[in-house]
């Protein structure tokens, strides 16, 4: 399978959107955006060639969540896609950051800064 998406450095997605990888069963909230690729050389390399994506992008932390587990993901723009699904994203964190979803988009709580 060869995918070669257009890439752009403008971000697609903001913080507290729901999302869901183009290619794999998970989706998630967007807790965090690094402008370009910002993990290990070794991680990149552990994605098949075929469907490693370019690092020149925005790569997202995801609050994430599959059938069976939810866990943190680090995923690239090319490779997400919007959830429209309206259904909420069931990570222990969530909570933490967000309060009520509206139409795939978390609201950010306030976080008191000292």
């Amino acid at each position: 399978m060869q995918y070669d998406p257009k890439v752009t450095k403008n971000p697609l997605f903001t913080i507290g959107q729901v999302v869901r990888h183009r290619f794999f069963p998970f989706r998630g909230v967007v807790f965090d955006v690094d402008a370009e690729f910002s993990n290990s050389e070794e991680w990149w390399e552990s994605i098949p060639a075929e469907i490693r994506p370019a690092k020149e992008q925005p790569f997202y932390h995801l609050f994430a969540e599959n059938e069976d587990s939810s866990y943190e993901a680090y995923v690239s723009q090319q490779n997400l896609v919007a959830d429209d699904s309206d259904e909420p994203v069931n990570h222990p964190d969530v909570g933490e950051l967000f309060g009520q979803l509206d139409k795939g988009l978390y609201e950010l709580k306030a976080i008191p800064r000292h």
